[in-house]
């Protein structure tokens, strides 16, 4: 569903489901075929992040676990209703084939793997699944290609009156039955396609449109102007991109990330991707809905353009009172929303607020760290942030800030750090022993927070030594095996750890560390994930070294092991029958 995130048990269910759908006998058998295979490759896949928490709530981090849903959803409803061979349909269903398959690769692209812990096994199959889709969608064809644009302006034109009543599935031909209803707005052939790709267009959502727009519409007619030309909905965010037309700001932001250089209403070029915020539209929305008593879409926008602009123009005033109370109501104001994040970037800050990490006074410091880590939130918004040579600064703030700065600091960059291009940049910009230091000496929330960064740039396989040469593995060594409030790390400590289980010198490290005893202690009294990763440390410490495998049989791993082989979770049993059938093998 839109906004909610279905857990992996739902999601396995799902794909039983799938894969006991009849397989079609007709022209569309090996296309069915093949994506009834390619689901069940991932079946291993939701079987080992089903016990992750990562997956408890919807976030920018988890949106290829909503693209993975719907294309899932999408997938059961047209491998149910492929069956019609007439000319027509047969487009249809080859169209949605299409559009299924290249919104799974796009799933599994944005897979961030480490996040979960996911074994090489694993990897390999959902690569090679990946694969296959990648092949696949290339087959078909672009989606971003003016033949496709050609073909569904044809499935309006001839098959949305015949086949859209006819259909019970949630599928494209609802979208483009929708778009039939609302064809007067708009002459777009691209509309449908745009909105079927859209993160929401799930089966609940297009039962929620069909039922408003036959419905509601009835009583009320929604002046054309207010809604947008793309969702068909009611607009809360208007912005008006290049060639002067206006759109709802979450959808046309969709369309050029899918990749189109064009404005889907006019199919002109694009000459930038500059998004322009429509008040004088919005106003007249809000007191359309006010006059006729509508509930107005809720737009989040706590701040008016022209007053942010002046907040931001006193950041660089003289005056040390001035730029503190500016900088203070900025950061209250990139707290409360995302569209602040977007209207605080569009008005110059950034730039003006890296420089004040430098400030001598120490609440403007604390603001302007708490100001980035707020507006990095917004994805775009990271890359103005590096482009403002921020890092450097807020690496200075991590060593050197109050403990609120620091602490905020190391969120900054995990948050920075998401961007793959990012881990190499902060990587090399001394970050890494700051936050070590953070790791050790910090506050609980600081651990958190310096934790939490360090995991994100140690799935880069270059921070890995850094990290090391940090002190970063006696640091987590030592918190497995405290029994005081530090015991509250020893989840971090041990994601960490089996993310640098597989570089050489963190391996030696270990060793010298005496981390064997702490890792059997936690695979003889811990519970779920943390076994797991325990067991996983252990394997990675001990293959081809039969005098290190001898030792934690002496140390009392081998029941841990067995009792783990046969009540754990699926990556945990490997990982405990690999460790046992090693042990069995070194005392032979």
């Amino acid at each position: 569903m839109a906004g909610v995130i279905i857990p992996p048990a739902s999601l396995l269910k799902l794909m039983a489901e799938i894969a006991e759908i009849p397989l079609n006998a007709g022209v569309f058998k090996k296309d069915c075929t093949d994506l009834t295979r390619r689901v069940s490759l991932l079946t291993h896949l939701i079987e080992e992040i089903k016990d992750s928490n990562q997956i408890a709530s919807a976030s920018s981090e988890n949106d290829w676990w909503s693209d993975l849903v719907v294309a899932l959803q999408a997938s059961k409803r047209l491998l149910s209703s492929a069956r019609d061979s007439s000319d027509v349909a047969a487009k249809r269903i080859s169209f949605q084939f299409q559009c299924v398959t290249w919104k799974l690769e796009k799933a599994l692209s944005n897979l961030p793997y480490d996040l979960y812990d996911i074994s090489d096994e694993v990897k390999e199959q959902v690569e090679l699944a990946r694969t296959q889709l990648r092949r696949a969608t290339q087959r078909y064809g672009s989606l971003n290609s003016n033949k496709f644009s050609s073909a569904l302006s044809e499935l309006m034109e001839r098959d949305v009156k015949i086949k859209a009543e006819e259909e019970k599935d949630e599928s494209v031909a609802e979208t483009i039955h929708l778009a039939e209803e609302k064809k007067q707005l708009t002459k777009s052939p691209s509309i449908s396609l745009a909105f079927y790709l859209s993160k929401d267009a799930d089966s609940e959502r297009l039962d929620k449109m069909v039922t408003k727009n036959t419905d509601e519409s009835s009583k009320l007619t929604v002046p054309v102007d207010f809604l947008c030309p793309v969702s068909l909905e009611l607009m809360k965010d208007p912005v008006i991109v290049s060639t002067g037309q206006t759109y709802e700001r979450a959808y046309i932001q969709r369309w050029i990330d899918c990749g189109n250089l064009t404005c889907p209403k006019t199919q002109q070029k694009l000459q930038n991707f500059t998004l322009t915020p429509n008040y004088v539209l919005r106003s007249l929305i809000s007191r359309w809905c006010t006059e006729h008593n509508i509930k107005q879409p809720g737009n989040g926008r706590c701040g008016d353009m022209s007053m942010i602009r002046s907040l931001v123009r006193s950041l660089s005033n003289r005056s040390l009172e001035e730029r503190r109370n500016a900088v203070s109501e900025i950061r209250s104001l990139s707290k409360r929303s995302t569209d602040n994040r977007i209207m605080i970037a569009e008005a110059g800050a950034i730039p003006v607020l890296v420089n004040l990490l430098t400030s001598e006074d120490v609440a403007t410091q604390e603001n302007a760290i708490t100001c980035l880590l707020n507006l990095s939130i917004y994805d775009n918004n990271k890359e103005l942030i590096m482009f403002a040579g921020a890092v450097t600064s807020i690496v200075q703030v991590l060593r050197a800030g109050t403990m609120e700065a620091r602490e905020n600091a190391a969120a900054t960059l995990f948050s920075l750090s998401l961007a793959d291009e990012n881990k190499i940049i902060i990587g090399g910009s001394g970050a890494i022993p700051a936050l070590v230091d953070l790791l050790e000496n910090g506050t609980p929330r600081g651990k958190k927070d310096a934790a939490t960064a360090l995991f994100n740039l140690c799935i880069y396989q270059g921070n890995k030594g850094r990290a090391v040469r940090a002190g970063i593995v006696p640091a987590l060594v030592k918190m497995l095996s405290e029994t005081s409030s530090q015991r509250m790390m020893v989840d971090e400590a041990l994601t960490i750890l089996s993310v640098l289980a597989s570089n050489l010198d963190a391996k030696s490290a270990m060793v010298k560390a005496n981390t064997l005893p702490a890792l059997i202690g936690i695979l003889q009294t811990g519970q779920g994930r943390n076994r797991e990763n325990a067991a996983a440390i252990l394997l990675s410490l001990c293959k081809r070294d039969n005098e290190r495998l001898v030792l934690i049989g002496r140390l009392g791993a081998v029941v841990p092991l067995m009792e783990l082989s046969k009540n754990g979770t699926e990556r945990g049993q490997r990982k405990a029958v690999s460790s046992l059938e090693l042990l069995r093998k070194a005392c032979q």
